[in-house]
């Protein structure tokens, strides 16, 4: 009941005025505890709110706002062992206490990765890193981009007016717009699959003046570099995306929550949206961005709802679901960049186009991307349904070294012992049916000389971090789960493996959302396939 009231209060403000902006803005300037407590004040919510808010995120809490310099501590540049190195670089240049860190910044290609001064770098050396520092030049993010069949997300877009125009044939017939997505069987690409047009139906049918159409730009897997990629070279698909899909349940706002650790993405789509509004490309609706401020957490649908009302960004209890309680209270339809960058194709094209492509229950393309154990890393568009060992061999190109795992599908996902990519094909079925998961298609190799234990503890010190610490099993459960792994490598201990896995049920089955839920899955494929490699840190059964 707390939260509704002051979800309420928030809303009388709005997107224009909005209270999680005004937190951040404060924040970034260090802001004294007064001019905190007038933002409560003139927002008539208690100052408790303002501060739980505040001191949740990494570029907001009180002790991180000195921070000058952030190292990315992402899984990709972790395994890479680049982020050491680096480390030691910056800190002939800053103090320790100036510098942070950021859970991924989106350079998984080339790793020693970090973000300074609103923008984001690799570095190679000492020389290199020292005239970033002194200049602050935009350095570009290249990588290689390739597709392997109808190029629905990596063709380009060669006259915007054309593109829009597209919007005439379906502005005035949203059960037309709802039954090709229903025939093209696009599936959210975000991880879970859920069938769009369904969220598209949802909507349509609540009866309220104020709807919404909220873009997930903060799904932060480290390893996965797609959003970005499409927010930063595909910008207006994204943006006609979320525009047809207001047209249809009758929204007139777009709003992009885009992750702080993106801040290329935030200008290029803003740009994207100024073009818009200069050439008169769309009536009755407005976008808004929303700049996250470091939480991994946030890209849990409801926790990205709370934080852009100002709330702490906690996961809410379900039902009710988006669609009938989301933004504000409001009905909202809510899916991720890649999903809504689908739509102008379907549209253009058919339905019936777009399902032949792929499988018959994964329908059409996906972005996948290659980390920098790759020869040839980057961003590939993939169609459903093709081979994993063509992915890594023909696009990829082999690897520069011994490969004995992947992680793919961000933090959450499954553990894939190299032997095993000859048997899965990338769709929803086959990862599922096999005990792993798609997810976002990201694909983070794991050197055979780089300890499973090791990884495992990265995995629970992650979740441990980035719980929203509603629920006691993720917020204690990965905290225990750390401990006992740092614990079987420093000290005479082994782990017992019943309290172990019973530890992993309590996370499975106890979490409100995935973040608890879904890192047992990569623990557990770990156990199974690398049983050996691990058994000196636990105990039989």
């Amino acid at each position: 009941m707390a939260n509704k009231n002051i979800r309420s209060l928030s809303s009388r403000k709005g997107l224009d005025d909005n209270l999680f902006e005004n937190i951040a803005d404060l924040s970034h300037r260090d802001a004294s505890k007064e001019e905190f407590q007038a933002l409560a004040k003139r927002f008539m919510v208690d100052d408790s709110v303002i501060f739980g808010t505040s001191s949740f995120y990494d570029f907001t809490k009180e002790e991180n706002r000195n921070k000058k310099i952030h190292v990315c501590s992402g899984t990709a540049c972790m395994v890479a062992k680049t982020q050491v190195g680096l480390q030691k670089h910056i800190e002939q240049h800053f103090k320790k206490e100036e510098i942070g860190h950021a859970a991924c910044v989106g350079r998984c290609h080339t790793n020693s990765a970090f973000m300074y001064k609103g923008k984001t770098y690799t570095t190679s050396n000492k020389q290199e890193l020292s005239a970033i520092i002194s200049n602050n030049n935009h350095q570009a993010n290249n990588y290689h981009i390739n597709c392997n069949t109808a190029p629905i997300l990596t063709s380009k877009v060669e006259d915007i007016v054309k593109f829009y125009a597209l919007v005439k044939k379906y502005k005035n017939n949203p059960k037309q717009v709802i039954q090709e997505l229903k025939i093209s069987n696009l599936r959210g690409r975000g991880g879970a699959g859920f069938p769009f047009w369904f969220k598209l139906d949802a909507v349509i049918k609540e009866d309220n003046n104020q709807k919404y159409i909220v873009c997930n730009a903060d799904e932060g897997d480290p390893g996965a570099y797609s959003d970005m990629y499409l927010m930063e070279h595909q910008p207006h698909k994204v943006l006609f995306g979320m525009y047809v899909s207001g047209l249809t349940v009758g929204a007139n706002t777009g709003v992009l929550y885009i992750r702080g650790e993106y801040p290329d993405s935030i200008r290029n789509i803003q740009y994207a949206i100024e073009e818009l509004n200069e050439k008169k490309l769309i009536t009755n609706f407005k976008f808004k961005i929303i700049r996250g401020q470091g939480s991994y957490v946030c890209g849990e649908e409801t926790a990205l709802l709370n934080s852009i009302e100002g709330l702490r960004p906690e996961v809410r209890v379900r039902p009710p679901y988006p669609a009938q309680y989301g933004l504000y209270g409001k009905p909202t339809v809510l899916s991720n960049v890649e999903t809504f960058a689908n739509i102008h194709w379907i549209l253009e094209n058919g339905g019936d186009s777009y399902s032949k492509l792929g499988t018959k229950q994964s329908a059409g393309t996906k972005l996948v991307s290659l980390d920098s154990f790759f020869n040839t890393p980057g961003m590939y568009e993939i169609e459903m349904g093709t081979d994993l060992h063509t992915i890594f061999y023909e696009f990829g190109n082999g690897f520069k070294e011994t490969i004995k795992a992947f992680q793919i599908g961000g933090p959450l996902g499954g553990i894939v012992p190299m032997n095993k990519i000859g048997e899965l094909t990338l769709d929803f079925e086959s990862f599922n049916t096999k005990g792993f998961l798609l997810g976002h298609a990201s694909v983070v190799s794991i050197p055979s000389e780089f300890p499973m234990i090791k990884f495992l503890e990265h995995l629970m010190e992650y979740t441990a971090d980035e719980s929203c610490g509603k629920c006691y099993p993720c917020r204690i459960g990965s905290f225990r789960g750390m401990e006992m792994l740092q614990k079987a490598q420093n000290e005479n201990y082994r782990i017992n493996r019943q309290l172990f896995d019973d530890l992993l049920e309590t996370l499975e089955i106890g979490s409100l959302c995935a973040l608890g839920g879904g890192v047992p899955l990569p623990v557990k494929n770990a156990l199974q396939y690398f049983s050996e490699e691990l058994s000196q840190y636990f105990t039989s059964k």
